[in-house]
């Protein structure tokens, strides 16, 4: 038997309700547990996000080449143009990043705090014609 049974990604930031807002919009999410200093939300695909307060956070400084980039998260979508307008009116912002090598086009956000995330192309599980 599996020892631990789940697992979530969690992002600390200084407002943790309002964090947990933009990525419910984002995703189409619902609250699923709240505590005085961390939100948990479940999106609508079962993707699990919490976030922590931190009243001394800072936003990370990806992607400038002197800093790694620790951690960010990537979300599949079908459109990137209309998740982009999303994003946006979310209150995230697109990140100067040049073009990606590989076969996903994707694109590079931060979310109101500043955590960077990137959003990929779902590739096509279609068969090629011809």
């Amino acid at each position: 038997m599996a020892v631990v049974k789940a697992g979530v990604v969690v992002l600390d930031c200084a407002e943790p309700e309002k964090l947990a807002e933009f990525y419910k919009g984002l995703l189409d999410g619902e609250e699923t547990d709240l505590s005085a200093n961390r939100v948990e939300i479940r999106g609508a695909d079962g993707i699990r996000l919490a976030f922590r307060r931190d009243v001394n956070a800072t936003p990370p400084s990806w992607p400038r080449p002197e800093n790694s980039l620790q951690a960010h998260l990537d979300f599949l979508v079908d459109d990137l143009d209309e998740v982009e307008r999303r994003v946006v009116s979310l209150g995230g912002r697109p990140l100067e990043t040049k073009g990606a090598p590989g076969p996903h086009e994707e694109r590079g956000y931060a979310d109101p705090a500043g955590h960077s995330f990137t959003l990929r192309l779902e590739p096509s599980t279609a068969p090629k014609q011809g």
